[in-house]
């Protein structure tokens, strides 16, 4: 990314921590993609049914992506501009249409994490979104209020999914969590989802640039009372501090801040069991259940 590029990212940034409700610049990318898509398909003379099986999806899908009700993956977005010919007037929307995939709090910080090459997270609330498995996400986002429609579950579902991808990037970032004792007890959609879900947690800890460890409820020190918070390292060194709650989010870029929050992290680290000790007590807690 160019300098310039990474400039317009921080700005992205700040301008989304400061309107982080209220704002359908999203949905307003989308419906003009849709609609960029079906100028596109009439053109080339292609009825809906017609271009859907080209592209593999149903005519009421396609309809949906060209009214702006769906949201296409990347890859479908350059399927779509393979079949009609459209020399890249599609494509050169797919990174903002992979933005809206988000809520708007948040895709400052999923352009961020492409970019890492260090992230630190500790959690006090529920499992870090880069580590929960599908059935474990979709407990969850079952559980918002206001209630969230099924095709939108569906786009955070597959969202969160694709930001998995960072586990197999290489280079290979390295990944740190720290997580309260409560977050690996909470049952979020029944017994059966959390056994996916620690069992998940061991597999990912046993990667080489991933530590996850546990803070016990039984540690009389903890220096992450204040809440969950991320911290991102680019590629370029700067650091990014993100802390998020009720569906708002603040993202420091000062230099100050960014470094007490990294040695803040350090020092819950250091009071947390050891990566060794973390995974056998989730071992512990999966005999539990």
């Amino acid at each position: 990314m160019t300098e310039v590029a990474r400039e317009g990212a921080d700005t992205v940034v700040a301008d989304e921590a400061a309107h982080a409700t209220g704002d359908t610049s999203g949905q307003a990318v989308v419906v003009a993609f849709g609609q960029t898509m079906k100028t596109l398909r009439v053109r080339a003379g292609l009825e809906r049914e017609e271009f859907g099986r080209r592209i593999g999806y149903s005519a009421s899908t396609v309809a949906s992506y060209e009214q702006g009700r769906r949201i296409p993956s990347p890859r479908t977005i350059e399927r779509a501009d393979e079949v009609l010919d459209a020399g890249g007037l599609l494509t050169v929307w797919k990174e903002q249409v992979e933005r809206a995939h988000y809520p708007v709090f948040f895709q400052g910080m999923a352009t961020l994490e492409k970019e890492a090459i260090e992230l630190l997270a500790y959690d006090a609330l529920v499992v870090k979104g880069l580590l929960q498995t599908e059935e474990y996400m979709r407990a969850l986002l079952a559980m918002r209020r206001p209630v969230l429609d099924q095709e939108t579950i569906e786009q955070r579902v597959a969202a969160r999914l694709a930001r998995q991808d960072i586990f197999d990037r290489r280079p290979s970032p390295l990944l740190s969590f720290v997580m309260d004792e409560s977050v690996l007890r909470h049952r979020y959609g029944g017994k059966g989802v959390l056994r996916g879900q620690l069992e998940h947690l061991l597999l990912v800890g046993q990667k080489r640039n991933v530590e996850i460890q546990v803070m016990p409820t039984v540690c009389e020190d903890n220096a992450g009372v204040n809440g969950p918070f991320t911290v991102v390292t680019r590629k370029d060194g700067k650091k990014f501090v993100y802390a998020e709650a009720q569906s708002t989010s603040t993202l420091q870029t000062d230099p100050e801040q960014t470094a007490l929050a990294a040695a803040r992290y350090g020092i819950i680290r250091s009071q947390a069991l050891t990566p060794r000790e973390s995974l056998e007590f989730i071992e512990r807690l999966l005999g539990e259940l």
